[in-house]
């Protein structure tokens, strides 16, 4: 199905609105000023000026409005990511996209979320404000994460501290913790979705193809059909985007949950402050009060340590 874009004036605006108002049908949607419904093209309108044709009459109806295509988001080698070659045209593609967050943080969990944004939903989340979320803060990405919730199907997994340091006291490397929440949460938006597939699946890669596969060789179940890994995945589909988002507002809320629970805000990071911060909760309210709120195995333990 084409997906074409175009981004129009206000004059013109009021032209298609005009043109298609016999062929109007009802969209809710957040910033959707207009839709219409032909037998072979979905036309909407949104506040932006962002004009999107669907279907197989969408390249006929996108050129009765000029030819100043929206351009896709660029190739993964022309913003430097590394990993598995996209298809042309994968931007505009139904994919479902996962990445984590939390992983370099001494206090707070990993989590990871999966997306599926499908063709039909790409200028809508684009609407809702997504792009690179490490172009976003986390005000923002709390802001705007209710909505995208609301408008795609999607999974999110917290790894919380206490069970973190479990796994890693048995030897899981953070990888493959972070390889099986991939896989967990790739799996449930799948079977959310189902019958229906995406055309691919873009993991935000953290680990080499081989090694990602080989952290899950023991998991029952391993998703593998049209997965594609690549590094800066946020700039190249906006499901991982979205996804990042969702990551980053469920950390943020587990945030604020043990941040209540020690009675001071909690620092992100694995800076000197965060030592500084552990040490006066150390003392404060004990060693496995502090193990149950970090990565006990970073670095920042042995450091509070030392100067509580």
């Amino acid at each position: 199905m084409s997906n074409i874009v175009l981004l129009i004036s206000t004059t013109m605006q009021k032209e298609v609105i005009s043109f298609y108002a016999s062929n109007l049908v009802e969209r809710k949607a957040p910033g959707v000023v207009f839709a219409a419904k032909l037998s072979d093209t979905a036309i909407t309108l949104y506040k932006s000026g962002k004009l999107m044709f669907q279907g197989s009459g969408a390249d006929r109806e996108a050129a009765r409005w000029g030819s100043a295509q929206i351009a896709n988001t660029p190739k993964s080698s022309s913003i430097g990511a590394k990993g598995d070659v996209l298809p042309d045209g994968f931007a505009s593609m139904s994919v479902l996209g996962s990445d984590e967050t939390g992983t370099g943080d001494y206090f707070g969990p990993i989590t990871v979320a999966a997306v599926y944004v499908p063709a039909s939903k790409i200028e809508l989340v684009n609407e809702l404000g997504v792009k690179d979320s490490k172009m976003l803060t986390d005000d923002y990405m709390r802001r705007i994460a209710p909505d995208l919730r609301a408008a795609c199907v999607h999974s999110v997994l917290i790894l919380r501290n206490e069970k973190y340091n479990a796994l890693q006291a048995k030897g899981y490397s953070q990888g493959k913790m972070k390889a099986m929440m991939h896989n967990k949460a790739l799996g449930h938006t799948l079977s959310k979705i189902t019958p229906e597939k995406p055309t691919h699946i873009l993991i935000d890669q953290f680990a080499e193809r081989g090694v990602y596969y080989n952290y899950l060789k023991n998991e029952q179940e391993i998703v593998r059909e049209n997965v594609l890994l690549s590094t800066k995945a946020e700039q190249l589909h906006v499901s991982v985007a979205t996804a990042s988002i969702l990551a980053r507002a469920a950390f943020l809320k587990e945030m604020d949950r043990l941040s209540d629970l020690a009675g001071v805000e909690l620092l992100k990071g694995a800076s000197s402050k965060v030592d500084a911060l552990a040490a006066r909760i150390w003392r404060g309210q004990g060693e496995e009060f502090l193990r149950s709120i970090t990565k006990w195995h970073f670095a920042n333990t042995e450091k509070a340590r030392k100067i509580k």
